[in-house]
C-alpha cells in the first residue's frame, strides 16, 4: 500500500471516530440537558486526545491531527455544556 492509501484508512477512521461524538453534542444542545453525562469520562478522554494530537504533529499525520483536533473541539463543548447545564440546575 501506498503512503496515500494508507492516510485515506486513516482519514476514514477518523472521520466516523470523530463524529461519533456529535449526537451527543446535538443531544445535549437540543434538550438543555446533560444530566446523564459523565463529565470525568470526558475530561479523560479529552487529555487522550490532546495527546493524540500531539503525537499527530509528531509523526506528521494529517488523519491524527485533524480527527483529534475535531475531537477535542467536541469535547469540549460537552464538557462546556455539562458543566454549565449542571449549574443552572442547581
Amino acid at each position: 500500500m501506498s503512503d496515500l492509501q494508507i492516510e485515506i484508512i486513516g482519514l476514514t477512521a477518523a472521520v466516523f471516530t470523530t463524529i461519533a461524538f456529535v449526537p451527543q453534542v446535538l443531544k445535549i444542545w437540543k434538550n438543555r440537558d446533560a444530566s446523564g453525562v459523565s463529565v470525568t469520562m470526558y475530561v479523560i478522554m479529552f487529555i487522550g486526545i490532546c495527546i493524540w494530537f500531539c503525537y499527530g504533529i509528531l509523526i506528521d499525520s494529517i488523519a491524527v491531527i485533524t480527527a483529534n483536533g475535531v475531537s477535542g473541539i467536541l469535547q469540549m463543548f460537552i464538557i462546556a455544556f455539562a458543566l454549565i447545564l449542571s449549574l443552572i440546575h442547581i
